[in-house]
């Protein structure tokens, strides 16, 4: 009798999966060119919805023999069609509205530039209203420029000049106060607050220093206005076809992150990545611990980052030198001569919290010795039998020269590039790279290769770069590898590719109509293309109405 009984409820749950399955989608999109991002099917006319999933894609006939009489019929027109763009590496930040940005033609403005901006800044902005400016090599490597230079220039404001990398400042003596900085103050682990030597602070911060700073900054913004900005961010986001942002979260305490994206409340989908700070005492490897992994339904929050050295612009730790140390040296070196932020036995204890806790590891590795000492780490830890199921992320891995792709391969290790930093040639020209920057070697050797902002944020420049590769023109890669990296290699540096990054039936719907067709335009041109529709989760979050 129970026998029985078991069968027929088996039978009625098949015959109400069988039903579902057989009910006409909701949406159908037809008459396009649709890019999958699989292998197996590159290419089709059309897809069909219902409720959150694509449950069918093919030729426009097969698909739109599917509709039922409530079934909406979309045509496309011939548009191209991709998944939804996972921007894998991006920094929410907010900042006080109230502060005057100084603009300059170019990233690596000239010291002479700056102080007149500073100086006319000074005259016209209201008293005590900071003033701030993005500055490259030229005027960070001026050891001229430091605190009691920005004093002279303007005594009334808080002074603070950026790094355009983000890994230092030089701030003038109303910035330190404002900051609540002070003379005495101890570095934080894989910080430094630079001293002159009679012990007094320069002004100049550097890596997990500067990083405290810009959460700093987010938190002497109001929620009112950080919620102005994220929504100004995600609205962005989303009109450039992008779905699913993941937030590198140094800029604010997960925490805030979680609650001012459920605010406001987010349309696309946000991974919160923890990225915590660090102390005199340490690494704060607690932070956003206590934050369930799914407190919203687009909010995830999952992954830890630390950042094992800085960039060749600041050069770490390296003494300020007036721009002359990269004179007459090898173009690679660029990239192999960066100090670390952490040892050795730090960066072990990093990997094995990462065991403990179940949680995806990922390293700002930039230079050539951090992505060595780090896959060192790895082996001397548990090895390729361990790690090569954790997908650990190296974010950028410039430095990651031939002889060390085949232990990263073992290892199972992701690089996640950001497109834009290809083209520093646009700060240090003359450069001539050898082995740095890898690109389409990774992938042909095996190596998941993701892409992520970490600058501009619109996908189709970043593209740009990713196909023409200026600074290393023979490790470009093409549209198509470019868009995958984007998409579906995006969602499997996050364990998500079963659910999203590319469309095929049972996968999410998350997708963008694109303003024209990124496969054929001539590349001058993919910086302008945009979403006229994005969709995520089946659910429009942009139209431009060029549709319907």
């Amino acid at each position: 009798m129970r026998t029985r009984i078991l069968l027929c409820v088996f039978a009625g749950l098949l015959l109400s999966i069988t039903a579902r399955s057989q009910q006409p989608p909701e949406l159908i999109l037809y008459h396009g060119k649709i890019f999958t991002s699989s292998t197996t099917h590159p290419y089709v006319q059309a897809l069909a919805i219902r409720g959150e999933r694509i449950v069918a894609t093919g030729d426009s006939d097969k698909i739109r023999a599917l509709a039922g009489p409530q079934t909406e019929r979309l045509d496309l027109g011939g548009r191209t069609v991709i998944p939804g763009i996972n921007d894998a590496h991006i920094h929410l930040e907010v900042s006080p509205s109230d502060t005057v940005e100084l603009q300059f033609n170019s990233l690596n403005p000239t010291w002479a530039e700056v102080k007149r901006a500073i100086a006319s800044a000074a005259v016209n902005a209201r008293t005590a209203v900071p003033l701030l400016a993005y500055i490259g090599p030229s005027v960070f490597m001026d050891s001229v420029v430091a605190r009691d230079t920005l004093d002279n220039l303007a005594p009334g404001h808080p002074v603070i000049l950026a790094s355009v990398t983000g890994h230092a400042y030089i701030l003038n003596s109303r910035a330190l106060a404002w900051l609540g900085i002070r003379d005495g103050q101890l570095d934080p682990a894989g910080g430094r607050y630079e001293r002159s030597a009679s012990g007094t602070l320069t002004g100049v911060v550097r890596e997990y220093a500067a990083l405290r700073i810009t959460r700093k900054l987010a938190d002497l913004t109001s929620d009112a206005e950080a919620l102005e900005q994220l929504r100004n961010t995600l609205s962005q986001a989303a009109k450039f076809g992008i779905t699913s942002l993941q937030d590198m979260s140094h800029a604010m305490a997960p925490d805030r992150c979680v609650a001012l994206l459920a605010k406001v409340p987010t349309p696309i989908r946000v991974r919160v990545i923890r990225m915590p700070l660090t102390t005199p005492a340490g690494r704060d490897a607690q932070e956003g611990r206590s934050l369930p992994a799914h407190p919203a339904s687009l909010i995830t929050v999952s992954g830890t980052k630390w950042v094992l050295d800085g960039t060749p612009v600041e050069r770490t730790f390296g003494a300020r030198d007036a721009g002359q140390h990269w004179s007459g040296m090898p173009s690679d070196a660029f990239f192999s001569s960066l100090g670390l932020t952490f040892p050795l036995a730090e960066i072990e204890r990093m990997l094995r919290e990462s065991l403990r806790n179940n949680d995806q590891l990922m390293v700002h590795v930039f230079g050539y010795d951090s992505a060595a000492v780090m896959l060192n780490a790895m082996q001397a830890t548990e090895g390729s039998e361990v790690w090569a199921r954790k997908r650990v992320r190296l974010e950028h891995g410039d430095g990651l020269f031939p002889d060390l792709i085949p232990r990263a391969k073992q290892m199972g290790v992701i690089v996640v590039q950001n497109p834009s930093h290809l083209d520093v040639l646009t700060i240090f020209p003359g450069l001539s790279l050898k082995q740095a920057q890898p690109l389409r070697t990774l992938l042909s050797d095996g190596i998941p290769v993701a892409l992520g902002s970490d600058g501009p944020m619109n996908p189709f420049l970043n593209i740009m770069f990713a196909v023409t590769h200026p600074d290393r023109p023979s490790e470009a890669i093409t549209r198509e590898q470019a868009v995958i990296a984007y998409t579906l290699t995006s969602a499997y540096a996050e364990f998500a590719e079963k659910d999203k990054g590319s469309l095929e039936p049972g996968k999410l719907a998350d997708l963008a109509v694109l303003s024209q067709d990124i496969f054929s335009v001539s590349v001058a041109e993919l910086p302008k293309t945009e979403s006229v529709l994005t969709m995520v989760g089946g659910k429009v979050v942009y139209d431009a109405k060029a549709l319907r």
